[in-house]
């Protein structure tokens, strides 16, 4: 059988942890941020998890990660 692809557009987004889960970056923290309240975009830097439902997804585009 083949090697599956890895997803490339997925790979730059998402990094695996130690324990097996994804961490992701906030959304809406690139551009038009002079409107953006400096609260909202100091709370928008740190990295999150992805939401358990969506790791099996992930799991599918980053096979080798």
């Amino acid at each position: 059988m083949p090697k599956m692809k890895t997803n490339r557009g997925a790979a730059k987004r998402f990094k695996r942890t130690a324990s097996g889960g994804y961490k992701r970056a906030h959304s809406f923290k690139n551009h038009i941020l002079t409107k953006k309240s400096t609260k909202r975009k100091r709370q928008l830097r740190p990295m999150d998890m992805v939401a358990d439902a969506d790791v099996p997804m992930l799991r599918r585009l980053l096979p080798y990660s």
